[in-house]
């Protein structure tokens, strides 16, 4: 019989490290389609793929050294890693100071606009503002917008009803509506 997520998880919090390898194994397709959901929407407009992105989420998840009780917090741990991933690569590419302001376009196509590192700063910020106030909903959040897990999916991970995730979303947006309406710090 195969082991089941908790154990990988709890095997490899123990040290284990053929669990953690087991755990990344078994949760690499959902990984994968994480690091896509982050990418999606602005994927286009960043040179970084989405394979890149669940690898490099994978070291910084290895070498943390955090713990996850269970499979959601992992996934909305990984989600949140991925995110600020996302968030800094856009912030390096942009950078001036190594010609980011620059772009190569080709002529067979419309270019496109560059992921706006200000606004993912923004959202990036809201949402750690969020984690202080309330983790679960910042959790709630990182698993549905970034994580793209249903309402039902965040409920039965969370043991809740579908009903309480759907308050829970609505809670998290509008502070989030709230704290991305008010002016950027100067």
């Amino acid at each position: 019989m195969a082991p089941t997520i908790a154990s990988l998880i709890a095997s490899a919090e123990s040290g284990d490290p053929s669990a953690a390898d087991a755990l990344f194994t078994a949760l690499y397709s959902e990984l994968h389609r994480l690091a896509a959901r982050q990418l999606g929407g602005r994927g286009s407009k960043l040179t970084l793929g989405t394979t890149t992105l669940l690898h490099e989420a994978y070291l910084n998840i290895a070498g943390a050294g955090a713990e996850f009780p269970d499979r959601a917090r992992f996934m909305a741990y990984a989600s949140r890693v991925m995110r600020r991933l996302v968030i800094d690569y856009a912030r390096r590419r942009q950078a001036q100071k190594r010609g980011g302001g620059f772009r190569i376009t080709s002529l067979d196509r419309e270019p496109e606009a560059p992921a706006d590192p200000e606004e993912l700063t923004r959202i990036g910020a809201a949402l750690d503002d969020l984690a202080a106030a309330d983790p679960a909903l910042a959790e709630l959040v990182d698993l549905k917008f970034f994580g793209g897990f249903s309402l039902p999916e965040i409920a039965a991970m969370r043991g809740v009803t579908p009903r309480t995730a759907q308050r829970q979303w609505d809670k998290a947006r509008l502070y989030l509506h709230d704290a991305l309406r008010r002016p950027a710090p100067a």
